[in-house]
């Protein structure tokens, strides 16, 4: 047979590129960026070149395994599900519902089936021990936005193809392909920013691949972002230069948001900031004065103790400056898949904070939106803890259900070994400061990674060719069995889930909540595979109309799944456009700036702003350009050449330590210790050392050969799980107190 060639998008991060792969003999001999791309036009990282490679790992597992007394071995889906449905069972009838946790985070967000059907495995295990990835990188930025906006998920993104100042707040977007802004090719992208004449402001305590491009490069204290932000909307109040433009009548809070801001001048936050008030007065100025600017935070961001003030404050000054939901200013994107209200300036059911607290600590449940006065929606709307507390699961009855890797993938995670129970676990999702995939030599059920993300990206959409997608079971099926199996419909399993689910049992004998899930564990025949969903996702979410669809013909010239096919390139859905109308779910029908919650975080800020801070040097994680985390880790292709699991130390600090270049120091934290050899580099401050997330490859069990010659250390090590973002429950990665010592 000769070469065939595909057209897919890159499922490794959400940059969404679009990929070009060419098979022979069903082997994929060579993967390049697709030229022709609506979005990303050819452009493609070391990653994504890679995936190849991936899919012909010898470490690979292509099947499911389960575990026995002389270790994992390999099975069929009809054996693995049916101890799955044994095991759960069981915790189920001794502790009851709340006993069985779940835990989201990728792949599932980055595939149409995830998003489809992990609604349905929620729906029949309505839990209130849900933990998401979400909780330890990027929950500030949802809980705030919900108060502001109404919704968690109305998330701004910069315009970067028509923004003439860009201020990049603790993000590295040039080595990360960016994150919650879904925009490949992020390099060419400032790149062309500034060749237009626009400029780019980095804020970060490392210089980053990021910062070595930008105009100015404010190095900053860890964890400062919200005492610089709130200084600067100190100073758009004091020199008068708020201009609220389109928004002006559509915004409330303003005189509370100054009265917050007012202590916090720049003269008074330098010091604990680490950059001159002329330089934050600078700035503030830059982004007034701007035709058009946009203010992009991030993980540094998110991963602080004031997490999701400093959030907040990034959409106030985006707001306060009139580049709120304009062109060249922050946006808000629109997916294909979601609901359109089809009203302005209404109502909505607003936001608010998680409804319930752990039993173990009393650790309050993140944030959700409000369900109105629907019990039953309450209950198929969780809300999320803190995912570096889903250690604590573990000292009470039941099981952890893990949707990646739980163990060791945030702090001190390494304690939920002592309690895993038989449930499914994958061995593909990357997420933040996530260790090896040893995690296997602990869990009960082990399910093979799955190729065939197809993510609908902000600005265009593509569907995969089929040769290019056939994969051995589809993991919309194996969630609808998972939500079978909790949900009460299927205790056991005549077939494996690429051929049929058990068939429900009747009606009057079974629980309310099985029937609820009956419809998600059908026999395949008549159940909808998330290929012959997407129609209706494309002209419908929910059965509400959707933006771009021909809602099944009522609307001519919109999308139908047809067209989608018929452009192996992608669809191009066009710039982004103002939308706040379509955005605003809050009580107001406004932009509420001044949440209640948040404003009174104003003298908790004050009061930790004049707080003497802890002797020692502070520690930072960083991502590399060719790691997803701790995916990739086993391709000779991506590790080869120098060490890159590597303690980046000051000259200075150096010196003064004794710690020599490429020889081992000791790390110590009130979480624990660690050794690391030293790379000696101006690339961070004096006071401030760096290790990379995602190492630690070494632990028993790992069944990753090249992953395991470049173990690494895992930094969770020494993060200790305690602090937390108290209105996010987010987990503070950033600026880790710590000793170094030679060894």
């Amino acid at each position: 047979m000769g070469e065939h060639h595909h057209y897919r998008v890159c499922p490794l991060c959400e940059a969404t590129c679009g990929l070009e792969l060419t098979l022979a003999a069903g082997q994929v001999t060579r993967v390049r960026g697709d030229a022709d791309d609506v979005f990303s036009r050819g452009f493609i990282c070391p990653k994504g070149a890679a995936l190849g490679e991936l899919h012909a790992d010898p470490d690979r597992l292509r099947a499911p395994h389960v575990k026995t007394a002389t270790g994992h071995v390999a099975t069929t889906w009809e054996d693995a599900l049916a101890r799955v449905d044994a095991g759960l069972r069981g915790v189920l009838a001794a502790h009851g519902r709340d006993a069985v946790a779940v835990y989201l985070g990728n792949p599932n967000v980055h595939t149409l089936a995830g998003q489809l059907y992990v609604k349905a495995l929620l729906r029949a295990h309505p839990t209130k021990n849900l933990y998401t990835a979400s909780t330890v990188d990027q929950m500030p930025r949802h809980v705030s936005s919900g108060l502001l906006f109404g919704d968690p998920d109305a998330i701004t993104v910069p315009d970067l193809d028509r923004a003439d100042l860009l201020v990049v707040v603790g993000a590295n977007p040039v080595v990360s392909n960016g994150s919650l802004c879904t925009a490949p090719d992020f390099l060419g992208r400032l790149k062309a920013l500034r060749a237009r004449g626009g400029r780019l402001v980095v804020v970060d305590p490392r210089r980053t691949r990021t910062a070595d491009l930008a105009d100015e490069h404010l190095v900053v204290r860890p964890g400062s972002d919200a005492w610089l932000l709130a200084a600067i909307v100190n100073v758009l109040f004091a020199e008068d230069r708020v201009r609220l433009g389109a928004l002006e009548g559509r915004v409330t809070g303003v005189d509370a948001v100054r009265a917050f801001a007012a202590p916090f001048t720049p003269e008074r936050v330098a010091a604990r900031v680490g950059v001159p008030a002329e330089r934050v007065r600078a700035l503030a100025r830059a982004l007034s004065d701007a035709p058009r600017a946009a203010v992009y935070a991030r993980l540094g961001s998110c991963t602080s103790r004031f997490g999701t003030v400093a959030n907040w404050l990034v959409d106030v000054v985006n707001a306060l400056t009139g580049n709120l939901d304009r062109e060249g200013g922050a946006m808000f994107p629109r997916p294909f898949f979601r609901p359109v209200r089809e009203r302005a300036d209404t109502a909505g059911r607003g936001f608010r904070m998680g409804r319930w607290s752990s039993r173990v600590r009393g650790a309050a449940g993140g944030p959700a939106r409000a369900p109105g006065g629907d019990a039953r929606r309450r209950d198929r709307d969780p809300g999320r803890r803190p995912g570096a507390r889903a250690r604590d699961h573990r000292r009470e009855p039941g099981a952890l259900a893990a949707g990646r890797r739980a163990p060791r993938a945030r702090p001190r995670g390494a304690r939920l070994h002592g309690r895993r129970r038989p449930v499914p676990e994958r061995d593909d999702a990357p997420r933040r400061r996530r260790p090896a995939a040893a995690r296997a030599a602990r869990a009960g059920a082990v399910r093979p990674r799955l190729h065939g993300a197809r993510r609908p990206e902000r600005r265009a959409l593509r569907a995969a060719s089929r040769a290019a997608r056939r994969r051995p079971a589809r993991r919309g099926e194996i969630l609808l069995a998972l939500a079978g199996i909790l949900g009460g419909a299927a205790s056991s399993w005549r077939r494996s889930p690429t051929t049929s689910s058990r068939r429900p049992s009747s009606r009057a004998s079974s629980p309310p909540r099985a029937r609820r899930s009956r419809a998600w564990t059908r026999p395949r025949s008549t159940r909808r595979s998330p290929r012959a969903a997407a129609p209706s996702a494309s002209s419908t979410s929910c059965c509400a109309p959707a933006p771009y669809g021909d809602h099944f013909g009522r609307r001519p010239g919109g999308l139908t799944l047809a067209d989608v096919e018929a452009a192996p390139h992608g669809v191009d859905l066009g710039p982004l456009a103002p939308r706040l109308d379509e955005v605003l779910q809050t009580p107001s029908g406004r932009v509420e700036l001044a949440p209640a919650v948040l404003i009174a975080e104003g003298p908790v800020l004050e009061h930790a702003l004049d707080e003497p801070e802890e002797p020692g040097l502070r520690l930072l994680g960083r991502r590399t350009l060719r790691s997803n985390n701790s995916w990739m880790h086993n391709l000779p292709g991506l590790v080869s050449g120098k060490p890159r699991c590597t303690l980046q130390v000051h000259p200075e600090d150096a010196a003064r330590l004794g710690l020599a270049d490429g020889a081992s120091a000791r790390v110590t934290s009130a979480a624990g210790t660690l050794s690391a050899p030293v790379e000696v580099t101006d690339r961070v401050p004096v006071g401030v050392v760096s290790l990379p997330h995602g190492w630690g490859h070494g632990a028993p069990g790992a069944r990753l050969r090249v992953a395991a010659e470049h173990a690494g250390v895992n930094l969770n090590a020494v993060v200790d799980p305690e602090p937390l973002d108290r209105l996010s429950g987010n987990a503070v990665l950033n600026g880790v107190p710590v000793t170094i010592h030679a060894e």
